[in-house]
């Protein structure tokens, strides 16, 4: 029983040791991929899209941009869940929207609730999902007006920038690499070797 108490406690200092410790390039990475990240997205809204009226940037972005470029090895960080959570959560809650337009109590949760159940049974969970879905319901009159478009731009548009740009700066150095599946990463990493020699 001593010997069981022992490795325990030596278990979890262990652990408690490897959470707490910093690593500077590991923080300078998620800062320079969130920074691009973000930056181009912002970059479309205000300079690009700004005559034509409408919307690029959407704050469940942030939240995504927390996984994808800091906590790269979270199942729920990987390029399905982004894409898919994102799309997804968008569908149903313009689908929320539409449905109940002039019902806010029933529209928002509904369109959260529903998003999250889709999300689970598509294993393409992505917390930020239901403030997409949200968004969609809760959000001013341009996004409102924007329809099933919502789906496409802002939400799909910018899930892609996020990723592109998560797939680059997260594999730009050997002990990050992303994504964390090794089907994909390994197809990755072939492709970049060979469009480096070309």
């Amino acid at each position: 029983m001593k010997k069981r108490i022992t490795r325990s406690l030596r278990v979890s200092k262990y652990i408690i040791y490897k959470e707490t410790l910093v690593d500077y390039k590991e923080h300078v990475w998620s800062f320079i991929g969130a920074f691009v990240g973000i930056g181009l997205i912002t970059f479309f809204q205000s300079k690009i899209v700004t005559h034509q009226e409408n919307v690029f940037l959407i704050g469940s972005f942030g939240a995504s941009s927390v996984l994808v470029y800091g906590s790269i090895q979270s199942p729920l960080a990987q390029p399905r869940n982004l894409i898919g959570g994102h799309v997804i959560s968008a569908f149903i809650g313009v689908t929320a929207y539409k449905l109940f337009p002039d019902m806010l109590w029933l529209s928002a949760p509904f369109a959260v609730a529903l998003s999250i159940v889709l999300m689970q049974i598509t294993k393409t969970l992505h917390p930020p999902g239901g403030a997409t879905a949200l968004i969609a319901v809760i959000g001013s009159e341009k996004i409102k007006h924007l329809g099933y478009w919502y789906v496409l731009s802002p939400v799909l548009t910018g899930c892609l920038i996020m990723l592109v740009v998560a797939l680059i700066f997260n594999n730009m150095t050997s002990h990050r690499s992303y994504p964390t599946d090794k089907r994909y990463t390994k197809a990755f990493r072939t492709r970049l070797r060979k469009f480096e020699q070309d």
